[in-house]
């Protein structure tokens, strides 16, 4: 992934919105916050862009994926979805997913709003912001 662009794209399409780099050291997702939790506790929106994230749950968000810009390849519940731009798929509370593109520009809403504490990674060690 190309971090750079992505993050001078998101800063020129967003301006003053919170960019998150996942891992920070060598990141494989980078998160631009549009409608943070902060703002409203009911419901959340980031763009992810991403080459693979973390397989993960979440204990009580339902989270929402729409494919903006690329392919994307997600896995839940053991089956494996192939997403192009316009697609969605809704990823119910509890459900382990994974997903992975190549620099793929997603549109993630939660609903109730994101939260770490809410993001529950499957592989042991693992930290998120």
């Amino acid at each position: 992934m190309d971090v750079q662009k992505v993050i001078d794209e998101l800063k020129r399409k967003y301006p003053g919105k919170n960019i998150i780099l996942n891992p920070p050291d060598a990141p494989t997702e980078i998160v631009c916050e549009i409608e943070p939790g902060s703002i409203n506790p009911d419901k959340s929106v980031a763009i992810a862009i991403l080459d693979s994230n973390v397989k993960h749950y979440h204990r009580i968000a339902k989270v929402t994926y729409e494919v903006l810009r690329g392919n994307l390849e997600l896995t839940k519940g053991g089956k494996t979805y192939y997403l192009s731009p316009g697609q969605k798929l809704v990823i119910e509370p509890g459900e382990y997913h994974l997903a992975k593109g190549k620099e793929t520009w997603v549109k993630v809403t939660s609903e109730p709003a994101w939260t770490g504490e809410d993001h529950i990674p499957v592989e042991e060690g693992t930290k998120f912001e």
